[in-house]
């Protein structure tokens, strides 16, 4: 299925959390950092009051209680405005 989004939205796909640290130890899945990252799929025109600036394969953050999930071929995805997203990790 393809979708794409309209206006001042994005789909994002959800990125999982690290399971091991740099030195090799396992971290648990409760003390795992809950931060809300993802890949940016795909992305929507843009409006005249809000721009897109992000592009496809960027990875993001975004508000923790922020946008609609959605599946697309059994996969967990976001669809969310381009005002929720906070950062671009580089």
């Amino acid at each position: 299925m393809k979708i794409k989004p309209l206006a001042d939205r994005v789909l994002v796909k959800n990125t999982k959390p690290e399971t091991k640290t740099s030195s090799g130890i396992i971290i648990p899945e409760v003390a795992q950092e809950k931060t809300q990252t993802a890949e940016v799929i795909a992305v929507g025109p843009g409006t005249e009051k809000e721009k897109i600036t992000v592009n496809v394969g960027d990875k993001i953050m975004y508000d923790k209680y922020a946008g609609t999930q959605i599946k697309i071929d059994g996969e967990d995805h976001l669809i969310l405005r381009m005002s929720d997203i906070i950062a671009i990790i580089c």
